[in-house]
């Protein structure tokens, strides 16, 4: 058993008020945008985070840029740092979702399989938690890598001397990924050998390239997974959304000794970390 502490965490969104399961139904003027009321959806959407305000952040006629994605996401305090932000300036969304149309909007999209792309925002957070986690020369895994976006923002943050990796136990994903990376500006790194993204159980991490400094879970597990925990390099963090019907963002952080410190970030929805055959039978 891996010693923990459990630190209170700072509560700036709610988490399971009853609020959430009483909201109002979106009207039909925000039935096509993010951040109105989330309950209509809430089976539905995946990787997106629970704010007490529930403001929309853009409605898809507002964005058709990347670059203007990213700069409405700093203007609303998501992206505070410049180096979050010239990662997700360089890795255009649209090369790694089928809808260009739509790849700018601040809402999860389906990739198939049962899964999904998460909403820019809950991206944007996650490299924002995990940014001194991912400067020049460190390691990062990415369980659950999907389409590839954020394997490759981590690669680009790591650069040529660091490592990104990406674990998908979906090998249609993994070879659709492994395309829009080469399709971005995150290519040279996949050309390096410094990113990779591999098929496997994200459960049991990738241990060939352990300890790592970061570790991103793109999918909600019931509890961390121990075997994430044992991979992580002392100094490390690791940012994994726990739970099962409610879900918490949770912030786990090695210390030198080993133990952690975990804290729970905001509520969130994502689809499960599960097997392969339970994803796919969209249990």
């Amino acid at each position: 058993m891996i010693p923990f502490t459990l630190v209170a965490c700072n509560f700036r969104y709610y988490a399971h008020s009853s609020s959430l399961s009483h909201s109002s139904p979106i009207s039909s003027s925000l039935s096509h945008t993010a951040f109105a009321s989330i309950e209509p959806f809430f089976s539905l959407l995946t990787g997106i985070f629970l704010s007490q305000k529930m403001k929309q952040f853009w409605s898809p006629s507002s964005i058709n840029k990347n670059k203007a994605m990213v700069e409405n996401l700093q203007n609303h305090g998501i992206v505070t740092s410049d180096e979050v932000a010239k990662a997700m300036e360089a890795v255009d969304r649209g090369v790694f979702v089928t809808d260009r149309s739509s790849a700018y909007v601040d809402s999860p999209m389906s990739i198939g399989y049962n899964v999904t792309i998460s909403a820019p925002h809950m991206h944007a957070m996650c490299l924002q938690l995990l940014e001194k986690h991912l400067k020049p020369g460190m390691r990062v895994l990415d369980v659950g890598s999907g389409t590839g976006y954020l394997t490759a923002c981590f690669a680009v943050m790591v650069g040529t001397e660091g490592r990104a990796i990406g674990v998908e136990h979906i090998p249609e994903l993994v070879a659709s990924s492994v395309k829009n990376i080469e399709a971005s500006a995150a290519s040279p790194f996949l050309k390096e050998g410094s990113l990779a993204v591999h098929v496997g159980d994200g459960r049991q991490g990738w241990a060939e390239f352990a300890p790592y400094d970061a570790i991103h879970v793109g999918a909600a597990a019931p509890e961390i997974p121990e075997a994430l925990i044992d991979q992580l390099k002392p100094g490390g963090r690791l940012v994994i959304p726990v739970g099962n019907i409610f879900q918490d963002l949770q912030v786990v952080d090695k210390n030198s000794d080993g133990s952690v410190s975990i804290k729970d970030e905001t509520s969130v929805r994502y689809v499960p970390l599960t097997s392969r055959e339970a994803q796919l039978r969209g249990d």
